[in-house]
């Protein structure tokens, strides 16, 4: 997110569900998606007394936003109620609003989810329909099917790569414009995802008065400056570090803070001294009650 102004709530959240954090890395250094903290209530439902409900679940989203690199993905954790989690997080991705608001997703309205994820052949199939002939550019094209990668290897847990159906049929490109004639493995996660990412507390959450701020991060030397804001007074700061740098790697710290509405503002150090490009940043609005 990267307006500051706090805005009121146009929904009262759930207090955050920490389902855990973050595993670690991969062997390619690309962090998992693990259970992280969410603040967005699973959608009521009318109930079955013939089956057992499903098990709530914090499921990685993700989701497009604007940095100093242009559009990259930044993640959220959504809760769902659900027993076929691979099928959800497409679902929300494709039609669920995203709770910062400067976040949006690259597919068409019209796109949705033709049938269940399920698996073949050592690839996650991933059946689509809606998705309209045309996509803006190729950049576009080819960072909203990361957006479908990450999202459902993220939520199932798995790193297979991910074969792309159009109303039941493969297809050799998706929009004219980016190769889906073969599973689609993930790319280099440093050259599509914001290198700065908060996942905890979630956009809008209300918490209490000690801050627990959880992420990831691929910053030089591990090193992630950070600020609290009230309007444009900065109310507390520190430099947390990553586990590991210039790669994917959980980072975590604690403030404290007085009741009130703040700006949680987390950055990549500058080397440079403002001779290169802006720093990656994410920011999330909290309230402390």
């Amino acid at each position: 997110m990267r307006r500051l102004p706090v805005r009121p709530l146009l929904t009262v959240l759930l207090a955050a569900v920490v389902a855990g954090t973050v595993a670690g890395c991969t062997a390619d250094g690309n962090a998992d998606d693990r259970g992280i903290a969410t603040a967005r209530p699973a959608p009521p439902a009318a109930p079955d007394h013939s089956q057992p409900l499903p098990a709530t679940r914090a499921v990685p989203v993700y989701y497009a936003a604007d940095t100093p690199s242009g559009p990259r993905l930044q993640r959220e954790f959504h809760a769902l109620a659900t027993i076929d989690v691979g099928s959800a997080a497409v679902r929300e991705m494709l039609g669920a609003r995203p709770l910062d608001e400067d976040y949006r997703t690259l597919w068409p309205g019209t796109a949705a989810l033709r049938s269940s994820v399920t698996r073949e052949g050592g690839a996650i199939v991933v059946d689509l329909t809606g998705v309209g002939r045309d996509a803006p550019d190729r950049a576009t094209a080819a960072l909203a099917l990361q957006q479908l990668v990450l999202t459902v290897q993220g939520a199932l847990q798995s790193t297979d790569p991910v074969r792309v159906l159009v109303d039941g049929q493969r297809t050799d490109r998706l929009w004219g414009l980016v190769d889906v004639g073969t599973p689609v493995a993930r790319a280099d996660q440093t050259a599509v995802r914001s290198l700065v990412q908060i996942d905890s507390p979630a956009d809008g959450a209300t918490v209490g008065r000690d801050v627990v701020v959880t992420g990831e991060a691929a910053v030089f030397e591990a090193t992630l400056p950070w600020e609290v804001r009230q309007g444009d007074r900065v109310v507390a700061s520190g430099v947390a570090t990553t586990a590991e740098g210039q790669r994917f790697s959980p980072y975590r710290f604690t403030v404290r803070l007085e009741p009130g509405q703040y700006v949680l503002v987390v950055t990549e150090d500058d080397p440079s001294g403002g001779a290169g490009r802006p720093p990656f940043t994410d920011t999330k609005r909290i309230t402390v009650r």
